[in-house]
């Protein structure tokens, strides 16, 4: 009997996800390997019949450029019960698979190093190598790379963004833009700064003091004054739901936003738009002002995570699915693969990225304190300065409490 690799994906669409399955299925091939395709993720291996497909050339062939995901996905964990009760070790002994390539987040990974120990416990060990993905480029892979999948989001929603943009200009409206980003803002930052938006809104810019509501709502408020002192009533402003994460539980309720968890732990906030809430609160804020602004939300979330990659991700996802080769046949098991900024072939280890106490990965941010973040938010954006203090009266009594600096705690430069 051949000798087989399994694959999966787990967690949510990111564009590459074909490449990456089209590269490894090639390669493998090509080295005499069957390669199965299991879909819905985990669940396949924990049910006592798989939904499988055994991949070739022609279906690598066919994939490899798509957006979404050949193999059907799922965010589904399992518990301690499902591998006690549930785990078919049949279908890694019966199909003779020595290999099990993962693609997802951090919980995928950490998933498989408790499926190949759970194999290796019962006398059949494998290898398992992970393919990281997620277009939130929030995971800590070497300086300069980018998670795959989060250049061809970025580019779709910049598309979408410049579009809105066009529209704010052409009907003299603001437009309220919510971008996705579970624990960083780099999606929302790169769309708002390729598009040249008047306000962008990250967790990061928090970085002296604490996020609240009110702070975001006068941020938003100040480039709509500011933007009105220079002669223009238009605009729109990006603002990354990660704030969400850091918002005071109470604050969000009183804002009308209660959130249900996933299997994860995880707020589901796929569940509530949160350009809507934002649009309402800063009508309800500018009620009593000589400010007639009411902006219309827009959510940029699914339309991104299925994008066709663009040739950037067909390129380092391809990469990726030969690297996947190159670590197995060097042994390596436990995994993740990457390749620096040159080219070069790694790979990583949950516990190298790992906090030791908790276990948990902690989350690539924006460096805010990088030259282009820096030019970005000090000489790009549209905010109230001390010299509009006097003009911005006419629309709101105190002013400088709309300052960009001031609400953020930043020294002036």
């Amino acid at each position: 009997m051949k000798n087989a690799i399994a694959i999966l994906a787990g967690g949510g669409p990111a564009p590459g996800i074909n490449t990456v399955i089209a590269s490894v299925t090639k390669i493998f091939l090509a080295h005499g390997f069957r390669v199965i395709g299991l879909h819905n993720g985990y669940k396949g291996i924990f049910s006592k019949e798989q939904e499988m497909i055994d991949l070739d050339f022609r279906i690598a062939d066919e994939i490899y450029a798509r957006g979404g995901s050949y193999l059907h996905m799922s965010r589904y964990r399992p518990s301690d019960t499902d591998f006690a009760e549930k785990f078919n070790i049949d279908f890694f002994t019966t199909n003779n698979i020595k290999l099990l390539v993962t693609i997802g987040g951090d919980d995928t990974a950490s998933t498989a190093n408790r499926v190949a120990k759970f194999l290796g416990d019962r006398n059949y060990p494998i290898a398992n190598i992970h393919v990281p993905k997620t277009i939130d480029n929030d995971l800590p892979l070497p300086e300069g790379m980018p998670t795959f999948g989060y250049e061809s989001a970025k580019d779709k929603g910049a598309v979408i963004a410049r579009t809105i943009y066009a529209d704010a200009y052409a009907s003299n409206n603001w437009f309220l833009v919510s971008a996705m980003g579970r624990s960083a803002g780099h999606l929302a930052f790169g769309i708002g700064s390729a598009a040249h938006y008047p306000m962008i809104v990250i967790p990061e810019m928090f970085n002296r003091t604490e996020i609240t509501m009110d702070k975001i709502l006068r941020l938003i408020i100040s480039a709509i004054i500011k933007r009105r002192l220079m002669g223009m009533e238009y605009g729109a402003v990006i603002v990354s739901e990660g704030v969400f994460h850091e918002l005071d539980t109470k604050e969000m309720a009183d804002a009308g936003v209660e959130f249900t968890y996933d299997a994860h732990g995880h707020p589901e906030l796929w569940k509530i738009s949160k350009a809507h809430v934002f649009a309402a609160l800063i009508d309800n804020k500018l009620a009593n002002t000589p400010l007639k602004v009411r902006p219309r939300p827009v959510e940029l979330g699914y339309e991104m995570r299925c994008q066709t990659p663009i040739a950037y991700d067909l390129a380092y996802c391809s990469t990726l699915g030969a690297g996947v080769y190159k670590l197995f046949a060097e042994g390596k098991t436990g995994c993740m693969v990457c390749t620096d900024s040159t080219g070069h072939i790694g790979h990583l280890f949950l516990k190298d990225i790992q906090e030791p106490e908790s276990g948990k990965i902690l989350p690539r941010t924006v460096d805010i304190e990088s030259d282009e973040c820096k030019y970005i938010l000090n000489y790009m954006l549209s905010y109230i300065t001390p010299a509009d203090y006097e003009a911005a009266r006419k629309y709101v009594p105190d002013p400088e409490n709309y300052d960009m600096h001031n609400i953020l705690n930043w020294e002036r430069i």
